[in-house]
């Protein structure tokens, strides 16, 4: 396969991506495979060196392959986790002492890391959106079928929940929120803002991110039926581990 370009058609790096993201897609290359290394490639596409590693790029920067330090690199796919807003929130969920990962998993086994709970003075927007000056922080990692996918940390206003199980590890069946509802203040209305960026390298490597992975920042508000806000939790998803799903009516 000649490296000139051809008029109106992609680059020979590009044209070698696709054919190995159809190989992906057709089951012909699974999860844990290792891909073509550059000098396969190089034999096979008659290409260069620099041309073979863009194309094994392309596949990493889109989530699709991860590079192993002097072994090469290798699919990685993973079903998408469908994390769907409203009913994973609801009432119904956390009210029965179920964990709202319940309602994103499906059964698939998830795990919950690097979990650090402190008492801290707020940061600027914690404090403004919770009206306070000291917080309770929960940071979380989580992690499903063995892969990290999310990282969340959870804002409280530390009077309010001082001395309960939210300054705890294990918050009990149903988690933060049936605990906020013991104490009298149980979620009944959420929003959610939501942007895509590029991870922080702590980030990148919390994840095990591929280089040239974005990740979807969701900043959710929970506030009681009186409109009072008492959390404020920030989690960063690994991009290509997620399907976002909102329902609404028209």
């Amino acid at each position: 396969m000649s490296e000139s370009p051809v008029p109106h058609e992609p680059p020979i790096y590009r044209r070698i991506a696709d054919e190995l993201r159809a190989r992906i897609a057709a089951g012909e290359l699974r999860d844990g495979d290792k891909l073509p290394g550059e000098n396969a490639l190089m034999s096979e596409y008659g290409i260069a060196r620099a041309t073979a590693r863009q194309a094994l790029s392309v596949l990493i920067n889109e989530g699709l392959a991860v590079p192993k330090r002097g072994s090469g690199v290798y699919v990685r796919l993973f079903k998408p986790i469908r994390r769907h807003g409203s009913r994973r929130l609801s009432r119904e969920q956390w009210g029965q002492g179920r964990s709202i990962w319940d309602a994103d998993t499906r059964g698939r086994p998830f795990t919950v890391d690097e979990v650090e709970i402190v008492r801290e003075p707020a940061s600027f927007e914690a404090g403004s959106v919770l009206d306070t000056r000291d917080v309770w922080v929960r940071r979380r990692r989580y992690s499903v079928d063995a892969r990290p996918v999310q990282l969340a940390t959870s804002y409280f206003p530390a009077d309010l929940v001082e001395g309960s199980a939210i300054t705890l590890n294990d918050t009990g069946p149903g988690g933060v929120y049936a605990r906020l509802g013991d104490l009298g203040v149980g979620p009944a209305h959420f929003t959610e803002e939501v942007r895509a960026r590029m991870p922080t390298p702590r980030e990148a490597h919390l994840l095990d991110l591929p280089g040239g992975t974005p990740v979807i920042v969701v900043l959710r508000t929970a506030y009681t039926a009186r409109g009072i806000p008492v959390e404020l939790n920030e989690m960063v998803l690994d991009a290509a581990a997620y399907v976002l799903q909102y329902d609404f009516d028209a």
